[in-house]
């Protein structure tokens, strides 16, 4: 799965790890995120967020 890094603070998204402090189980893929998620660094939305390459 591929890693999605926040464009305001460099946070990064790991599929495999999810975000469980926000329910966001391990396993969920980016796309498969509630669109009202935030990132849990600076509080962006999903659209804040790119590929990592």
């Amino acid at each position: 799965m591929k890693k999605y890094v926040c464009d305001v603070c460099g946070y990064v998204y790991d599929p495999e790890a999810g975000d469980p402090e926000n329910g966001i189980e391990p396993g969920t893929a980016f796309e498969d995120i509630p669109d009202d998620w935030l990132c849990p660094l600076c509080q962006v939305g999903k659209d804040q967020f790119s590929v990592d390459e």
